[in-house]
């Protein structure tokens, strides 16, 4: 019955009925049969038949069939319910992710390029009706992920970021921002986003990243900055031991914020700066609720009626009811 729905509930206020039914009928009950009064019934052989006693069972069938009657008007039925989303207003996403050297960094747990995986995968999983791409840059850039609907790909694409020399070593801030520009400039989406991080200053690459910014604002993108590493020290990698372990020294944490704020206010976005992980999470849930997609849902209903049955039984209980007062039960007064 779980699954069972009225349309027309009001009716069960029907039942306050039957308690009244029941009291009328039991007041009633020796009106029903003719009487006769008599000053004497010893000449009488006394009669406790089977069908004597269940005759009060007519009264029971009949509020049987009321019941069933009060049933079926409040409509029962079944309801199966099918959705389908469809994105009418997109959100086409590109995150620029540094990888240079320093994004080993142990001030974030268990270094700030992990913590940054982490988050960046949840950030993902809850955008699953955007496209999403990733770029890369250290003192150079390359695109890791087009932008793509595959979310799969995306987090398999995150899972696989990591310091490997594949890029020279440095802080590219124009050059990652360019290429992430250059991912989004032709799409037809309603908002393009980058989400840019660096945890240093720019000091490499051949395009200023004032310039890219410029470009970005040309094209409608808007870039969130971020800012990662804490306030003061932090314990940075500085050489590679022969075993092939990097060895990390107390050093201080430089990030170039003014250059990261003006970026972001020129594309009319918003710079954040993360100083842990906890903080890190709070940034992009931050970002995941200023970039929201228009969805459009269709619902279908498919009812099934049930008050059938319930009118056959109504039906099928007062042919009973009448078939037994006008033969078993027949009276000639």
């Amino acid at each position: 019955m779980g699954k069972i729905t009225f349309l027309n509930p009001e009716f069960f206020w029907l039942f306050l009925l039957i308690p009244i039914a029941i009291a009328w009928l039991f007041w009633k009950k020796n009106q029903q049969s003719a009487t006769l009064k008599m000053s004497s019934i010893k000449g009488f052989k006394g009669s406790n038949s089977l069908i004597v006693r269940l005759k009060p069972m007519l009264n029971v069938i009949r509020l049987l069939a009321l019941s069933s009657l009060i049933i079926a008007m409040a409509r029962p039925r079944t309801v199966d319910i099918s959705s389908q989303t469809k994105t009418t207003r997109g959100v086409d996403i590109v995150m620029a992710i540094d990888v240079s050297g320093s994004m080993l960094a142990k001030d974030l747990k268990p270094n700030r390029m992990e913590a940054l995986k982490r988050v960046a995968a949840d950030f993902v999983e809850e955008r699953p009706n955007d496209r999403i791409g990733l770029v890369v840059y250290a003192s150079e850039a390359y695109t890791k992920t087009p932008v793509t609907s595959d979310k799969a790909v995306v987090l398999e694409n995150i899972k696989s970021i990591k310091y490997d020399n594949v890029l020279q070593d440095g802080t590219g801030i124009g050059m990652g921002l360019a290429t992430a520009v250059n991912r989004l400039k032709d799409s037809k989406a309603k908002s393009k986003v980058i989400i840019l991080l660096t945890d240093g200053v720019n000091n490499a690459g051949f395009i200023e990243p004032e310039t890219a910014a410029d470009i970005a604002k040309q094209y409608g993108i808007k870039v969130y900055t971020i800012g990662i590493g804490t306030n003061g020290m932090a314990e940075f990698p500085y050489a590679v031991a022969p075993n092939g372990q990097f060895l990390f020294q107390m050093m201080k944490v430089e990030i170039d914020e003014q250059l990261l704020k003006n970026i972001a206010r020129k594309t009319d976005g918003k710079y954040f700066r993360a100083t842990s992980n906890s903080k890190l999470a709070e940034i992009y849930n931050s970002i995941n609720k200023l970039e929201t997609s228009e969805i459009q849902e269709l619902k279908f209903y498919d009812y099934d009626e049930k008050f059938r049955p319930f009118v056959w039984l109504a039906g099928l209980l007062l042919l009973v009811e009448i078939g037994l007062r006008n033969t078993v039960y027949r009276s000639f007064i």
